[in-house]
C-alpha cells in the first residue's frame, strides 16, 4: 500500500531559508562619501584638505555629466557642458555641510543650476534680461503644448497668454526673444544666383550729406562777419568751383594772395565756429 509522503515532508515555505533582500546597489552616480566629507570638514586649508576635496569631485563626477548629457542637442557640445558641470561639481562639494543630509540632493540642484546659467549667459547671441529669457521659456513651452496635437493651429499670442496667465505684451516679448537665441551674418546670401546679394547690402549707411549741412550751418555766422571781398572769394572758390588764379585775375590780384586770403578765412570761420558749439567727433574731415 502507498503511503502518502506528502504529510511527512516538511513544506518547502517552513525549509527554505527566507529570502533576502537584494543589496543596494553602490552606482557609480552615487557613492559612499560620507566619511569623506565628514573629513573635508573637520580639515583646514591646506595639501590634505585639497586631496580629499579631489577624492570627493572624482567620486561624483559621473554623476556631474549624467546631468550635462540632459542638455546635449541645444547648441553646447558635451565636452563644454561636462566642464560647467564640473564646475557646478567643485562649487557644491566646497559648499556641502555634511549634517545637512544627502550630498546628492545638494549637489544635483546645484549643478543643474550651474549648467542652465551657462546657457543663460553664455549661449545667447545677443544679450537680453534674465526676465526676459524666463519669457521665451514660458512661450516656447506654452507653444510646445497648444501645438501638440495633430492639425492643432499656430497659438496666436492671446492664446499663449491664456494659456501661461501672462500678458500679451508679455508674451510678445517672449516671442520676439525667441529669434534673440541666435543671430544671422551679415555675409549671409538673401538670394541665389550670381547676383546674389547679403544681408550688409539691405543695411544704410551714415549719409555724409548731414555733416555738411552741419558744418554750413556752424559756418554761417562766421562767413556773415567776413569783410565782403574774402566773402566773395570764398564763394567763388568752394560754391563756384573757380580756380583760384581765375579769382586773382578776377580781383586784380596774385594767386598767391588769393590763397593767403582763403586759408585765412576758412581759418577764422573755423574758429569762431568751434568755439561757438561743444566739440563733437569728426569724421576725418574738417569743416570748410
Amino acid at each position: 500500500m502507498l503511503t502518502d509522503t506528502s504529510k511527512c515532508r516538511p513544506s518547502t515555505l517552513e525549509t527554505a531559508p527566507a529570502a533576502e533582500p537584494p543589496a543596494r546597489r553602490n552606482h557609480d552616480d552615487a557613492p559612499d562619501t560620507a566619511v569623506l566629507f565628514a573629513r573635508l570638514a573637520e580639515l583646514g586649508d591646506g595639501p590634505e584638505r585639497e586631496a580629499v576635496r579631489d577624492e570627493l569631485v572624482a567620486a561624483w563626477l559621473p554623476m556631474a555629466h549624467r546631468i550635462a548629457s540632459r542638455f546635449r542637442d541645444r547648441g553646447e557640445s558635451i565636452e563644454d557642458l561636462r566642464q560647467v558641470a564640473a564646475l557646478g561639481l567643485v562649487k557644491a562639494v566646497d559648499r556641502f555641510d555634511p549634517s545637512r543630509g544627502a550630498f546628492e540632493s545638494y549637489a544635483v540642484p546645484t549643478i543643474t543650476g550651474e549648467v542652465k546659467r551657462h546657457f543663460r549667459d553664455r549661449m545667447w547671441a545677443l544679450r537680453v534680461p534674465r526676465r526676459v529669457q524666463e519669457l521665451r521659456n514660458r512661450v516656447r513651452v506654452a507653444r510646445r503644448e497648444l501645438t501638440q496635437n495633430p492639425g492643432a493651429p499656430e497659438p496666436t499670442p492671446a492664446d499663449i497668454a491664456t494659456h501661461t496667465g501672462l500678458t500679451e505684451e508679455e508674451v510678445r516679448a517672449g516671442m520676439e526673444a525667441l529669434e534673440s537665441f541666435s543671430t544671422l551674418s551679415l555675409d549671409a546670401e538673401l538670394s541665389a544666383g550670381d547676383e546674389g546679394y547679403c544681408l550688409a547690402d539691405t543695411l544704410g549707411a551714415a549719409d555724409a550729406a548731414y555733416d555738411v549741412v552741419v558744418d554750413r550751418e556752424a559756418a554761417k555766422e562766421g562767413l556773415r562777419r567776413l569783410p565782403e571781398r574774402e566773402r566773395a572769394i570764398l564763394y567763388l572758390r568752394f560754391f563756384e568751383g573757380m580756380t583760384q588764379s581765375r579769382i586773382a585775375d578776377r580781383f586784380g590780384i596774385s594767386q598767391m594772395h588769393v590763397s593767403r586770403l582763403i586759408s585765412r578765412s576758412c581759418a577764422r570761420v573755423r574758429d569762431e565756429a568751434l568755439a561757438e558749439r561743444p566739440a563733437r567727433p569728426t569724421s576725418g574731415r574738417r569743416p570748410a
